[in-house]
């Protein structure tokens, strides 16, 4: 049998590995009380022409469960994933979508003219469209 000389740091960079995939899995497997896990929808946000576009992916979120709010130059996106049908645990044999509500929040640039912004639920994609102040455009 070969002696094998023991490198502590290398065991503390293993454990090290395994605690990171463990909290990085973490939301989706604790959930809450019902069994459903927290989710964000993951967001886009970009610049087209005079305007910021934020475009949000929410599958299977109803537009009537969405909320989208403009307070205080903060943009709140609120809503929730309703588990369509009751499924037994002893039934089922992997469960990894999420339902649950949400809310995300963005701090809006003063370039933006919120009272203009304009929305659009389609395809599960929510694409806000945010455009600039007459002030903030280019001028010629």
């Amino acid at each position: 049998m070969a002696i094998v000389r023991w490198d502590p740091l290398r065991d503390l960079m293993s454990i090290q590995e395994r605690v990171g995939r463990l909290l990085a899995d973490a939301p989706a497997r604790w959930g809450t009380d019902e069994g459903y896990g927290a989710w964000a929808p993951p967001v886009d946000i970009f610049e087209k022409g005079d305007a910021l576009v934020l475009r949000a992916e929410m599958p299977g979120v109803d537009r009537n469960d969405v909320d989208v709010r403009v307070e205080n130059g903060i943009l709140m996106l609120k809503g929730e994933r309703k588990h369509q049908e009751e499924i037994q645990e002893k039934n089922a044999y992997r469960m990894e979508r999420v339902y649950g509500s949400f809310v995300r929040s963005f701090s809006l640039p003063t370039t933006v003219d919120a009272s203009k912004i304009s929305a659009r639920l389609k395809d599960g994609v929510l694409e806000l469209v945010l455009p600039k102040a007459e002030e903030a455009k280019p001028k010629k």
